[in-house]
């Protein structure tokens, strides 16, 4: 494949820019296709015979993504009228088109599988392989989407019976002690307390995420509640390559921060990636278990403080750096790895203070980051340092403006929420073939300069 192109990097605009013909050989050669072939095809000689070109209707859906095909009946129209389309897909002129119930049943089968997920990790680590991936940084953020039906009807609850005024007898409080325990020991794993997710293992926390299509509700830019019936995509995005590393759907009224423990345990156990230290999130993520998550992975976290009503910290500046006796923050100096402990220094308004050389008033002050993970993060919290990781957050919000914006996102054609599911995992797939795709375009394109 020959491609010209002098002056400018190749990024995913730019791949969009090309001939659909060359556009499509760089998307299809970065993915794998061979599991997904395995799982759709036909097992057994019986019944009846097999005419269709499974691997070419693989590529078609994906060619879908690509070309922002909004329905499967326009893909089929597309593949009939168009020759070039249908040949750029890898179907011979003498193939069947397939109809529309014939992708259906693919889709369908695709659903009972987790056979996506495991071609996104094969393309993952061949980008990490070459080089493409070695970023210090994951950021982790979700975004909504609407599902394809509108909402149901809302049933009407029942009435509850009125509660009995004034304080339980002891044997009454025993008893609702008892019922409050086997109540939330029977809810579902993401109904619990987020802390109560750390020890799953991560097959179990990905099985179990609700996935149907909900209510869910966010604040606008003016404070405001907006309402939304649909899904939820949580992303952990590398914020200097801008890969998706993990990814999940979930349904909407799923709480961000009951993504996290999932999506992080992801990345210990499938990313074999070196380099990351830090995960950065917004302020709804900023729960205990999220802390000691990234802790348990030898990782930093950065995450907006919460302040959720608490009281103010005494002793204490607004970012937990130590205040002197009268009130100046001391300043963030290092952070000890071995011994995981946050060093400060006497603050500049101390100089010419007549405390200075009293023993209240201490030169250096240490603090354990294990004393409180959510207080006390590596780098300290309003640092220079923490500053500047924290806003590589950007990079996930692009992210999801890219899927949302080119990789359609927002057009989920399923209603339920396993085949929305594929769309999904195809979505991030594509992004992730297209980012690879782009990347060695562009490594060609610095090794043609370079010769």
């Amino acid at each position: 494949m020959t491609i010209i192109r002098q002056g400018s990097l190749f990024d995913l605009q730019e791949l969009y820019n090309l001939e659909p013909t060359q556009r499509f050989e760089a998307i299809f050669s970065s993915i794998d296709i061979d599991p997904i072939f395995a799982v759709v095809t036909k097992k057994s000689r019986f019944g009846r015979p097999v005419k269709l070109n499974y691997a070419a209707m693989i590529y078609s859906l994906v060619a879908r993504i690509t070309e922002r095909i909004s329905f499967i009946k326009d893909l089929v129209k597309r593949l009939q009228n168009d020759m070039i389309f249908r040949l750029d897909c890898g179907f011979l002129v003498s193939d069947t088109i397939p109809s529309e119930a014939a992708y259906s049943r693919m889709v369908t089968i695709l659903s009972e599988s987790n056979v996506l997920e495991k071609v996104q990790g094969t393309l993952l680590h061949q980008a990490i392989s070459e080089g493409f991936i070695s970023d210090d940084t994951v950021a982790i953020d979700a975004t909504h989407f609407l599902a394809k039906d509108g909402a149901p009807p809302k049933e009407e609850q029942p009435k509850s019976e009125p509660k009995k005024r004034g304080r339980k007898s002891k044997e009454e409080y025993e008893k609702w002690l008892i019922e409050k325990a086997e109540l939330e020991a029977n809810l579902p794993l993401f109904d619990k307390k987020i802390e109560d997710q750390l020890d799953i293992p991560l097959a179990d926390l990905r099985a179990e995420i609700p996935q149907d299509p909900q209510w869910g509700v966010k604040k606008n830019s003016e404070g405001k509640n907006v309402f939304w019936y649909g899904f939820k995509a949580h992303l952990a995005v590398g914020t200097s390559s801008q890969y998706i590393l993990q990814s999940l759907l979930s349904s909407a009224n799923l709480n961000d921060g009951k993504a996290a423990i999932p999506l992080l345990k992801g990345i210990h156990e499938r990313i074999s990636l070196s380099s990351l230290l830090y995960e950065t999130m917004d302020a709804g993520y900023d729960f205990e278990a999220v802390y000691t998550q990234i802790h348990r992975m030898g990782h930093r976290a950065v995450i907006a403080y919460n302040k959720r009503n608490e009281p103010e910290p005494i002793g204490f500046d607004k970012h937990f750096a130590p205040t002197c006796v009268r009130e100046h923050s001391y300043r963030y100096d290092s952070f000890e790895v071995k011994y995981e402990t946050l060093k400060y220094t006497r603050p500049n308004e101390c100089k010419d203070c007549p405390l200075a050389n009293d023993a209240l008033c201490q030169k250096v002050y240490k603090v354990k980051i294990t004393t409180d993970l959510r207080k006390f993060t590596a780098p300290a919290r309003g640092s220079q340092t923490w500053k500047k990781i924290f806003k590589r957050r950007t990079a996930v919000e692009r992210v999801n403006a890219y899927l949302k914006g080119y990789f359609q996102l927002n057009n989920v054609r399923y209603r339920t929420g396993k085949k929305a599911k594929v769309h999904f995992d195809l979505v991030t797939l594509v992004y992730n073939a297209s980012k690879l795709a782009a990347d060695r375009l562009n490594q060609m394109l610095n090794q043609q300069q370079v010769a």
